[in-house]
C-alpha cells in the first residue's frame, strides 16, 4: 500500500533558528494579504518559498531557495530522519488542551486511480497549475501536506512521545496553536514507522492542490525519462501523517459567500427554497450558527437585514438526480450544493469548481460582517462534518465539493523543507536507507 521514506530535512541555520517564529508562515491557501505583507518583511522568512512576490513568481522562489542554500542560511541535515510534530490546541467555548500527533516523511506520490491515497473532494485546477510551476523550478516541497492513516493499536505513539523529549523547535503560530517538532534517527525505529504504515490506505485530510501538484509533476518526469527506476526524487512528496484514531482531529464548518450573481433577489430566491425547504425566520443573525447546530440538512442563509433558517423537507431528498451513493447524497454538503446552490441559485454543480460566484469563509463572523456591508450578497452557513463522514465519502470513491472540510488547526510553512533533487534526495551511503 503506502511506501513513505526518511527525509534529509534542509532547515534554518542554528542563528536564524534562535527566531524561528519569525520566519514560518501560514501555508500559501490560508495567509491573507496582509499576513504575506507582513511577513515579505523578513527577507528569510518562508513565505518567500511557499508564496514568492513577483511576475516570474515560481522562478523568484528559485532564486532565493538557491541564494539560501549558496549563504548557508539553510542546512542540509545529514542524517535522514522521521521528523515528529505535534500541535497543541484549544477550541472557542472550551478550556481543554488538545494534542495532535504526528510526523512527518517523505510518501510516494501516487495516483488517484492506484487508491493508496484517497481524496475526498475536489481541486481547483489554476491553484494546482501554481504549486506545479513551483515544485518544477526548485524541486523543493516547501511544506507537507496532511495525511491520515488508521491504526487502532496506537503503536507509533510512543516513540513519538519519547522523541518529543529532545525538541528541535517549538512556538506558537499565527492560530495560537503551540507546535512542536523533533526528529528521529533511530533506524530501527524508523523501519517500524515504515512498517506499520506500508499495508495503509491514506486520506489526504489537507493539501489536495499540493498533493496533486506532485502527483501530476511525478506523472511528467516518468513519461519523460526513458530509465526511470520509481525511486528518484520526484517519486514522493511531503506528508504530514495522523492517526484517525487519535481525539486530536477537529474539522471546522467552511461556509459559503455568493456575490455577483446577476439579477439577485433574496424575494426571489425564498420563493424557490420553498419548494424544498421548511423556512423560519431568525430574529438574532448572529446566533444562526447555534440554532442550526448538529441539526441534519439545516442551514442558515444570511442576506443584509435579515436572516432565516432552512431545513431540508425529508422526501425532497429522493429528488436529487445527481448520480451519488445515498450515503453520499444524504451529506449536509451535498444537500447544500444540490438544492440551495444549483436548484434555487441556478450554479450548476459543473459549473461549481470554477465560478467566480461562489467563495469560501470559515468564519462564521466574516461572513456576517460581508452581508451586512454589501460586500456579499448572501451567505450559507453549515455544519461541520465528522470524520466518519470523510472517511465514508473517501472509501466510496466520490468527492465532497471543493473547500468542504477544514481540518485544525492548519501545519505551518517553515519548520522544514525536502528536496527532490537527486543529488540531494538520496540519502548518504553511511546510512540505512
Amino acid at each position: 500500500m503506502a511506501e513513505i521514506k526518511p527525509l534529509r530535512a534542509w532547515r534554518y541555520n542554528d542563528e536564524l533558528a534562535k527566531g524561528i517564529d519569525d520566519i514560518t508562515s501560514p501555508l500559501f491557501d490560508v495567509v491573507s494579504q496582509k499576513q504575506r505583507d507582513k511577513l515579505y518583511q523578513n527577507p528569510y522568512n518562508s513565505i518567500h518559498l511557499s508564496v514568492p512576490k513577483g511576475e516570474n513568481a515560481a522562478h523568484n522562489s528559485k532564486k532565493t531557495l538557491e541564494e539560501w542554500k549558496k549563504t548557508g542560511a539553510i542546512q542540509h541535515d545529514e542524517l535522514p530522519g522521521i521528523y515528529v510534530y505535534y500541535q497543541y490546541f484549544t477550541l472557542a467555548g472550551s478550556q481543554r488542551e488538545y494534542c495532535r500527533k504526528g510526523f512527518i516523511c517523505n510518501i510516494r506520490a501516487y495516483h488517484w486511480d492506484e487508491n493508496v491515497i484517497l481524496r475526498h473532494e475536489n481541486t481547483m485546477p489554476h491553484s494546482v497549475n501554481d504549486r506545479i510551476d513551483i515544485l518544477k523550478e526548485t524541486e523543493l516541497n516547501v511544506s507537507p501536506t496532511h495525511g491520515l492513516y488508521t491504526d487502532e493499536n496506537f503503536e507509533l505513539e510512543q516513540y513519538m512521545d519519547e522523541s518529543m523529549l529532545r525538541p528541535i523547535y517549538e512556538t506558537e503560530d499565527y492560530q495560537g496553536v503551540r507546535d512542536v517538532l523533533s526528529v528521529i534517527h533511530d533506524a530501527e525505529v524508523i523501519r517500524k514507522f515504515i512498517k506499520v504504515i506500508e499495508d495503509k490506505k491514506i486520506i489526504l485530510a489537507d493539501g489536495h492542490h499540493r498533493y496533486e501538484g506532485s502527483m501530476i509533476y511525478r506523472q511528467e518526469r516518468m513519461k519523460n525519462n526513458p530509465n526511470h527506476t520509481g525511486d528518484e526524487g520526484y517519486n514522493f512528496h511531503l506528508m504530514f501523517l495522523t492517526n484517525t484514531e487519535a481525539d486530536d482531529l477537529r474539522i471546522l464548518p467552511t461556509h459559503r459567500v455568493i456575490k455577483g450573481l446577476e439579477n439577485f433577489s433574496p424575494t426571489e430566491l425564498i420563493k424557490k427554497l420553498e419548494e424544498y425547504f421548511i423556512i423560519k425566520p431568525v430574529e438574532e443573525a448572529h446566533s444562526i450558527n447555534e440554532i442550526i447546530l448538529g441539526k441534519q440538512w439545516a442551514f442558515g442563509l444570511l442576506f443584509k437585514d435579515f436572516a432565516i433558517k432552512v431545513r431540508l423537507k425529508p422526501e425532497m431528498l429522493d429528488t436529487m438526480t445527481w448520480k451519488f451513493p445515498d450515503a453520499i447524497k444524504a451529506l449536509d454538503l451535498t444537500v447544500m450544493h444540490y438544492f440551495i446552490i444549483e436548484k434555487c441559485l441556478g450554479i450548476h454543480g459543473k459549473d461549481q469548481r470554477a465560478s467566480s460566484i461562489l467563495e469560501f469563509d470559515r468564519s462564521f463572523s466574516d461572513c456576517l460582517a460581508k452581508v451586512i456591508t454589501d460586500e456579499a450578497q448572501m451567505a450559507i452557513i453549515t455544519n461541520d462534518i465528522s470524520m466518519e463522514d470523510v472517511k465514508q465519502v473517501c472509501y466510496s470513491g466520490f468527492t465532497m465539493p471543493q473547500k468542504s472540510t477544514y481540518f485544525y488547526p492548519k501545519v505551518i510553512c517553515g519548520y522544514l523543507f525536502s528536496s527532490i533533487k537527486e543529488d540531494e534526495f538520496k540519502s548518504p551511503s553511511h546510512s540505512c536507507f
